[in-house]
C-alpha cells in the first residue's frame, strides 16, 4: 500500500478511529484499569518485520481493540496512581491536528503560526507565575528536560565561562541542593551536565515533609568552608511521593543571602498559579529564578508537555544557542527561535493541546478542576483519619493522599511487606491501582486524585477495598495474623 491514501480511505480510517476513542473516552468513568492479575502478560512480542502490509482497516481494528482490551489505562477514573491524567479531549484532538500539520518549531521562520502560539502559551503561564519584569521559556519532552534545562540556566548564570570552558573551568566543586524528596531526574541532570551526581546535596526534610532550611543553611556553609561553590537550590511544590511543598520563602531568602539560582520543580504542583483560590500554596514562587511546570499532570494535558520558565530570558541563549549554518536566516521573522533557548532542534508543538484548551475551556475551568481535585483529596484524607485500620503518614497539601496501616507492634520491614500484600489485594482484580512508596525512609500506602472524571463514589469504592484487605490480614493463615489480631482485639 502506497503511503499516500486516497481521500475515501483517510476519511473510513478516521472516521472510524474517531469512533473508537470515543467509545474509549465514554468508558473511561467504569472501566478497569488494568486487566485481572492472572491475566496479565509481560512477554516481549515476537511478529516478523512485515515485508507487505496488511488491510488498514484490521490492522487499526486489531491494535485498539488489543492495546483497549489489554492495556494499562491511566485515564481512568479508578486510576489512583502516578502523576499521569485523563487527557482532554480537546488535547487528544490537538495531538491529531499537530501530527498531519508537522510544524517544526525549531525557528520562527520555519513554524511561524506554530511557533507565535507557543510563545503566547509561555505568555500565558509565565503571567500566572506572577514575575515583575521580563520572563521566557519554552516546551520540553517533561520535567525531566524542563529541570535538566533549570540547572543549566542556573550553571550558565553562575559559571558564565562553563558553556564554552566547560565544568573544570570553575575552578572548585560546584555544588547544588535539594530534598531527599525531590525528583530523580536531578540527580540524572546533575550527572548529564558534568557536574557528576555526588555534587548534588540531598538535604533532610522536616515533619512536614519539607526541605529542612537550617539544614539547608548549614549545609551550604559547610560548602563554602570547604572551598566549594554552591550555586542552585531545587525547591520542590509536589513531590512524587506525597505531594509536599517546600518553603519557598524561606528558600528563596536563604537563596538570597548565598546569591544562589533557585530553581523550582514545580511539575505537579507548579499548576496551581491557575487557580486564584488555591495560589497560596505556592507563595512564593515568584521569587524563582526558573520554574518547572509539566502541563500533561494536573492540566491534565496529553504526554507530552513539559515546559520550563525563567525571569532571566537571557540565560536561555546564553546556555543554548549555537550558529550553524543551515538554520534559517530570517531578518524579517520576529521572536526568538525555540532552538536558541532549548536543549532541542527538531521538536513537534507542545504547545497546542493547552492553547486550544485553554481558548475551548478557559482558566476557570482549571479553577473548578484544581479545587474539586483538593475537595476530593480532602475527603478521602478525612476518611484515613476516622478509619480504624489506617492513618495519615503525612499531611495533605495537594490531592496526594500518603497512608499506612495503623500496626505499631510491626517493624519497618514488615509494614512494608503488609503495605504491599495490601497493594496486591486492592489492585488483584484490575478495577484501581494505588502503589506502595517510602517518604523520609518509610513505607507508606500512596494515593492520588489525578483524573478529572473521578468522584466521590470512587473514592468510597477505593475504601471500601482497603478496608476489606486491611480486615482480612486478620484472618487466619496470614504472616502477621497474630500481630495484627492483637491490635484490632480479635479473639
Amino acid at each position: 500500500m502506497r503511503f499516500d491514501l486516497d481521500s475515501a480511505t483517510r476519511r473510513r480510517l478516521g472516521y472510524h478511529l474517531i469512533d473508537q476513542i470515543d467509545s474509549f473516552f465514554a468508558s473511561l468513568p467504569e472501566r478497569s484499569v488494568q486487566l485481572p492479575i492472572e491475566q496479565r502478560t509481560f512477554a516481549a512480542l515476537n511478529n516478523v518485520l512485515p515485508e507487505i502490509g496488511e488491510d488498514a482497516d484490521k490492522v487499526l481494528d486489531e491494535v485498539f481493540r488489543e492495546m483497549v482490551d489489554k492495556g494499562f489505562h491511566v485515564p481512568s477514573a479508578n486510576y489512583f496512581g502516578l502523576m499521569n491524567p485523563t487527557p482532554t479531549y480537546i488535547g487528544v484532538v490537538a495531538e491529531a491536528l499537530v501530527a498531519a500539520l508537522n510544524p517544526q518549531l525549531a525557528t520562527v521562520k520555519r513554524s511561524q503560526l506554530a511557533s507565535r502560539i507557543e510563545h503566547e502559551t509561555i505568555r500565558w503561564i509565565g503571567e500566572r507565575v506572577g514575575w515583575p519584569g521580563e520572563f521566557n521559556g519554552t516546551f520540553t519532552s517533561g520535567g525531566n528536560e524542563a529541570n535538566f534545562t533549570g540547572l543549566a540556566l542556573a550553571l550558565a548564570a553562575k559559571f558564565p565561562n562553563a558553556i564554552e570552558e566547560g565544568v573544570a573551568s570553575i575552578g572548585a566543586r560546584p555544588v547544588l541542593y535539594a530534598s531527599d524528596e525531590a525528583h530523580h531526574s536531578i540527580d540524572k541532570s546533575a550527572g548529564l551536565l558534568g557536574l557528576g551526581r555526588k555534587a548534588l546535596r540531598r538535604i533532610a526534610v522536616n515533619k512536614n515533609i519539607q526541605l529542612d532550611r537550617q539544614i539547608l543553611e548549614g549545609t551550604i556553609e559547610a560548602d563554602v568552608a570547604s572551598g566549594n561553590k554552591p550555586f542552585c537550590v531545587v525547591a520542590t511544590t509536589g513531590t512524587t511521593n506525597s505531594g509536599a511543598v517546600d518553603d519557598l520563602v524561606a528558600i528563596a531568602e536563604i537563596c538570597r543571602r548565598h546569591d544562589l539560582w533557585l530553581h523550582v520543580d514545580g511539575a505537579y504542583g507548579g499548576s496551581a498559579i491557575f487557580s486564584d483560590q488555591h495560589r497560596n500554596l505556592l507563595r512564593g514562587i515568584e521569587r524563582a529564578d526558573s520554574i518547572t511546570i509539566d502541563p500533561h499532570k494536573w492540566l491534565a494535558m496529553p504526554l507530552a508537555a513539559g515546559v520550563i520558565l525563567t525571569c532571566h530570558p537571557e540565560m536561555l541563549e546564553r546556555a543554548f544557542a549555537v550558529a550553524a549554518p543551515y538554520m534559517p536566516k530570517a531578518a524579517e521573522s520576529k521572536g526568538i527561535d525555540n532552538s536558541r533557548i532549548s536543549t532541542q532542534w527538531t521538536r513537534r508543538m507542545n504547545s497546542l493541546k493547552l492553547w486550544l484548551t485553554l481558548r475551548v475551556h478557559g482558566r476557570k475551568a482549571y479553577e473548578e478542576h484544581i479545587d474539586r481535585q483538593l475537595k476530593l483529596a480532602r475527603s478521602f484524607a478525612s476518611w484515613v483519619t476516622s478509619s480504624e485500620h489506617f492513618e495519615l503518614a503525612t499531611p495533605q497539601i495537594l490531592p496526594i493522599v500518603a497512608f499506612r496501616f495503623k500496626a505499631p507492634s510491626l517493624s519497618a520491614q514488615q509494614l512494608e511487606e503488609v503495605h504491599n500484600s495490601i497493594v496486591d489485594e486492592v489492585t488483584r482484580d484490575g478495577h484501581r491501582w494505588i502503589s506502595e512508596t517510602r517518604v523520609n525512609g518509610h513505607s507508606v500506602l500512596r494515593m492520588m486524585v489525578i483524573s478529572y472524571l473521578t468522584e466521590d463514589r470512587h473514592l468510597r469504592e477505593l475504601s471500601d477495598a482497603l478496608t476489606k484487605s486491611a480486615t482480612s490480614l486478620a484472618s487466619a493463615g496470614t504472616r502477621y495474623h497474630s500481630l495484627i489480631q492483637g491490635r484490632l482485639g480479635i479473639a
